[in-house]
């Protein structure tokens, strides 16, 4: 039998699938690893904050296309400025169009 990643290790493996210009969501990618919870997958996030800087944690946002993790970056600002560098624009720490830039994990099944 595969011996499984640890859970952040998972989290991280799918934040980095997350292609350039596009978001994900807390709990999609808590659905799709169908362990823990969105609020498990924010922590892991966090440390990668502190720890990795190969993670787009950026592309992560919560269900409504907020940018709730925004405080956990640098700045607050930093967030932002990283999705609109992508192309992803964000108004009221809210990205614009959301439904049209979600990614879900799923698609990792359909490569």
């Amino acid at each position: 039998m595969k011996k499984q990643a640890p859970y952040f290790e998972q989290v991280y493996e799918i934040t980095r699938a997350i292609p350039y210009g596009r978001v994900s969501t807390y709990g999609a990618i808590a659905d799709y690893l169908a362990l823990g919870s969105a609020r498990m997958v924010g922590w892991a996030l966090r440390n990668a904050l502190l720890w990795q800087d190969d993670i787009p944690a950026h592309r992560v946002v919560n269900r409504n296309g907020e940018l709730t993790g925004r405080m956990h970056f640098d700045t607050p600002e930093t967030m932002q400025a990283l999705l609109e560098s992508e192309g992803t624009r964000v108004e009221n720490n809210q990205v614009v169009l959301f439904r049209e830039k979600f990614w879900h994990p799923e698609a990792l099944d359909h490569a």
